[in-house]
């Protein structure tokens, strides 16, 4: 996946902008809204942040479960990508027609009305969703008709047929995602537009339960051999397209009672012209764009990643294609989710209500602060999973279908994608900065240039690769580097346009942090190392018991070498980081005692 991907908008965000939105949400619901309110400190962002963090973490374990199900029951054979295939394609076609402009546009929107209209922005929220759900039907059905076309663009040329057809067949079945998923995103922008950022993080709790649950029988159903060889019937077709598409709809279905707590119940609304909505619509066109872009790169990714199956495949090697590179994905996005998205979902309606302000300076200074927390806890998760990717996905996927050799190949994409988890959860933090804006036309452009940046690697990367699990890494590093390029372009135009990032400040940090990852990075090498010699076998000849054992030793002596070097270096954020950390323990310890 490439830029901001809802699937998991996904997914405990520690920045400084974030922290009175729910206070301020309610304030402006009674019309009080203050003409500068008050910045956003450490601790409220914490308060802000738990639940959701607490719905994050939840939730991305169950998602990993799930997709540990997932493995179990498909492995990471031609089969299982046909299936990822076209259980993707709804958040594909969904993001890519409207989903992007939901998440990026609507929540300003909302924030303003709710502010300004004398009803606290209901009517246009009706209107809105009317509108919404109403373009989601049509667009569900044409994309159920089209499912043949829309796997024909995602699919290399030599893709067997056998392949195709099941994966039309879980297209179909999977398609009408699309109106639950654009459900359960307007609902939750609606939640977090009236502070309230709890549910949307907890509901996706029970599309996991459910997918696991659907997974679970397909193997008491059909073993774990029958990936392997090739073959699916129509009954264990049925019971993955459809199991999977419940719970999605019971994603959406359970913010209902949600939003009614809140005070708010949907009332569809058809009086659409003149209501306001014209707005958000030229708002949304810059970032239709930008997901348009998006997506065409990552069609061009996924036929190659297929394609890099298909050649394992004919090669007689371990698997590896696009099932692995998601499942790689899955695992790199995890830290992003906890510890970014949660927070700058917080962070955005505060964050607007400054820029509409005017108060520039202050956005600049609240995101810089942001990218330096939330940098102070990605580097050191992705240093301990630069090293631990082989054992942790052995751990986590190699079970039933999937062999310990496909999912230690996966570990090393893991690994690879590591190299670009920090300016990957930093660019998101950038791009809210121009949401906060309204500015949808500059990360539109910026979009292009990733995009370009991302074939002009991932090409030629690919073309040098070996077979199956190489060319899948060299996808991995294609996006890795990108990211990098990305960073640096959009930091430095975001930087002008505010007049401040706090730049130097904010490099400084960065530096130093990769500094003490650095560091770290040698000295968990070392130890796992160490570890494997007195061991004896390789990694995927160990136990789980001894590979739990191998991942816990290298991480804790990674996270103190961290700390060490991040006192040494004087990092200042590590410190804030711990105390967030110390504070928020100790308030759970209260809590039980009570």
């Amino acid at each position: 996946m490439t830029v901001d991907e809802p699937d998991e908008p996904d997914e405990a965000e520690i920045a400084d902008g974030a922290l009175e939105a729910a206070a301020l949400a309610s304030e402006e619901q009674a019309g009080d809204v203050p003409a500068n309110p008050p910045a956003a400190t450490n601790a409220s962002l914490a308060r802000n942040s738990a639940v959701m963090a607490t719905g994050t973490i939840v939730s991305r374990v169950t998602g990993v479960l799930r997709d540990v199900a997932a493995a179990a029951a498909l492995g990471f054979y031609l089969v299982s990508d046909a299936f990822s295939l076209g259980n993707s394609l709804p958040t594909i076609v969904y993001i890519l027609v409207i989903g992007g402009a939901l998440n990026a546009v609507f929540i300003p929107q909302l924030v303003r009305r709710m502010a300004t209209d004398e009803d606290g922005g209901r009517a246009y929220a009706d209107r809105l969703l009317t509108l919404v759900m109403s373009a989601l039907l049509v667009l569900s059905v044409i994309a159920v008709v089209a499912a043949p076309w829309i796997v024909d663009l995602y699919t290399p040329d030599d893709y067997p047929q056998n392949e195709y057809d099941l994966a039309v067949a879980f297209a179909r079945l999977c398609l009408p995602q699309i109106m639950f998923y654009g459900m359960y995103a307007m609902l939750g922008q609606v939640l977090n537009a009236r502070g309230r950022f709890g549910a949307p993080m907890f509901a996706p709790i029970a599309n996991n339960v459910v997918a696991i649950a659907t997974f679970l029988l397909f193997i008491a159903v059909a073993g774990t051999s029958a990936a392997a060889d090739g073959e699916l019937t129509t009954q264990q077709v049925l019971i993955l397209g459809i199991g999977t598409t419940l719970g999605v709809v019971a994603q959406a279905v359970i913010l209902v009672p949600a939003l009614w707590r809140s005070g708010y119940a949907w009332r569809p609304r058809f009086d659409w012209r003149g209501a306001g909505l014209g707005r958000a619509g030229s708002l949304a066109m810059w970032t239709v764009g930008l997901v348009l872009v998006n997506q065409v790169a990552y069609v061009f990714i996924t036929r190659l990643a297929t394609q890099a199956n298909v050649n394992a495949s004919s090669a007689d090697s371990v698997a590896a294609g696009l099932t692995t590179y998601q499942k790689a994905h899955l695992v790199f996005m995890l830290p992003h989710s906890v510890i970014t998205v949660s927070i700058v979902t917080a962070m955005l309606p505060a964050l607007s209500r400054v820029a509409h302000a005017g108060d520039l300076r202050r956005v600049g200074s609240d995101v810089a602060r942001t990218m330096r927390l939330v940098a102070a806890l990605i580097v050191p998760v992705a240093a301990i999973l630069v090293v631990t990717g082989v054992p942790v996905s052995i751990l986590l996927f190699g079970y039933g279908a999937a062999s310990a050799a496909q999912a230690g190949l996966m570990g090393l994409i893991v690994s690879v994608f590591m190299i670009g988890l920090l300016p990957f959860t930093l660019f998101y933090v950038l791009l809210r900065g121009y949401y906060a804006l309204e500015d949808t036309r500059t990360p539109f452009w910026l979009t292009v240039v990733f995009s370009v940046i991302l074939l002009a690697l991932a090409y030629p990367l690919f073309a040098l690769a070996g077979h199956g699990g190489t060319q899948v890494a060299s996808l991995a590093l294609a996006y890795s580097l990108s990211y990098w390029i990305g960073l640096v372009v959009t930091w430095w135009v975001l930087a002008r346009r505010l007049g401040s990032l706090e730049s130097r400040r904010t490099a400084w940090v960065i530096g130093r942090l990769l500094i003490a990852g650095v560091v770290s990075v040698g000295v968990m090498l070392a130890v796992t190392r160490a570890l494997i010699d007195l061991e004896g076998r390789g990694v995927e000849s160990l136990g789980h018991v001894l590979l739990a054992v191998n991942v816990a030793t290298t991480s804790l002596a990674g996270i103190v070498v961290f700390a060490a070097a991040a006192w040494v270096l004087r990092i200042q954020e590590v410190a804030d980081v711990l105390s967030l950390v110390s504070r928020g323990h100790a308030r759970l310890r209260r809590r039980s005692a009570r």
